[in-house]
């Protein structure tokens, strides 16, 4: 068989294959996307049938909150930070949105972006007068309620995971292991705490005091702000609710960590009547060649326990200040992690 067929051959496997694999689904291609290419566009996802309706935009945050690019196949992915701001600017700037509702599966993440979302959503509120109704999905945990507290009412799922208030600072020393196989490892510092944290020295008692002292501090916002937003929790049950537990969607609405147990539709209902109107359409923010079909589609990314893309190793070892099986950077984090220590 002559080259060229074989390399024609080879081209149409790998479209088979591909084709294969996406189902019915809709697929598409594209080379060299500039940033351009990225500009957010709007599919109406259900309509009411009018000319010119009042519209409720869904704005997604979902995966681990960071202020920094996911990472990405073939590219760098979106920071879910700008990513939220640039939609809700959107959804301000245009006359036609009424109120938003912002669909969350999160199980939280930084403390410094999640307390931006939360500011984000706050400002918009106050600039526009426009409602904002959050949706819990699978996961609202940690950072991600923290954000949910902006928002004037919260719709949750019946089988959604919500809460996990508090904050969490992980730490790991691989010294011992290192001096065991003849590694030793000496820091430099200009004073007694400056290593505190460091995978390459030892946790000491000062230093536990300093990072439990940031603990408590952002803690302490935490709380304040939960009880703040959410009047409506028994004061008998404050303390057990913010202990770090989760609970069900269910469960958060008699608690009072929530408003209503319902859907998309619900959420969108919801705001659509908080904005004042008797009916509006629907509509989904996204960037191109992203498939939306409903109002179940939700932006492509991570899912909400991921932070980051598919690895295969057989041995990886990463000196980039990230914790050993955390897969994040060294930090204090308003996170849900059930499969940490």
């Amino acid at each position: 068989m002559k080259l060229k067929n074989i390399r024609w051959v080879g081209v149409w496997m790998l479209v088979a294959g591909l084709l294969s694999a996406t189902g019915c689904g809709p697929i598409h291609f594209a080379v060299g996307v500039s940033p351009g290419d990225q500009e957010l566009q709007t599919t109406t996802v259900t309509s009411d049938g009018h000319w010119f309706s009042p519209q409720v935009a869904v704005i997604d945050v979902s995966g681990v909150i960071m202020n920094a690019p996911k990472p990405g196949l073939i590219q760098r992915g979106r920071n879910p930070v700008s990513d939220l701001h640039e939609k809700l600017q959107e959804a301000a700037d245009d006359s036609r949105v009424k109120a938003v509702v912002l669909r969350l599966n999160t199980p939280g993440g930084g403390v410094t972006a999640s307390d931006a979302m939360y500011r984000d959503i706050v400002r918009f509120k106050q600039d526009t007068g426009k409602p904002v109704v959050a949706l819990m999905m699978d996961v609202t945990a940690s950072g991600g309620y923290y954000v949910a507290c902006a928002a004037d009412k919260i719709v949750t799922y019946p089988t959604s995971v919500v809460g996990s208030i508090g904050v969490i600072v992980q730490t790991i020393s691989v010294k011992p292991a290192l001096s065991k196989i003849g590694i030793h490892v000496e820091a430099m510092t200009s004073g007694k705490n400056k290593d505190a944290g460091s995978p390459l020295s030892i946790l000491t008692d000062d230093h536990r005091k300093v990072l439990q002292g940031l603990v408590d501090d952002y803690y302490a916002r935490f709380v304040t702000l939960v009880r703040d937003a959410r009047p409506d929790i028994p004061m008998d049950r404050f303390d057990d609710l913010t202990d770090g537990r989760v609970v069900s969607g269910e469960q958060a609405v008699a608690l009072g960590l929530a408003d209503h147990v319902g859907d998309i539709i619900d959420a969108g209902d919801m705001a659509t009547e908080m904005a004042g109107l008797d009916h509006a359409d629907m509509i989904i923010y996204h960037r191109r060649l992203e498939y939306v079909g409903s109002p179940y589609a939700q932006s492509p990314g991570a899912s909400a326990n991921s932070t980051t893309s598919t690895q295969i190793n057989l041995m990886q070892l990463n000196m980039n200040g990230s914790i050993p099986g955390f897969d994040m950077p060294v930090g204090v984090y308003y996170l849900w992690r059930p499969d940490l220590p």
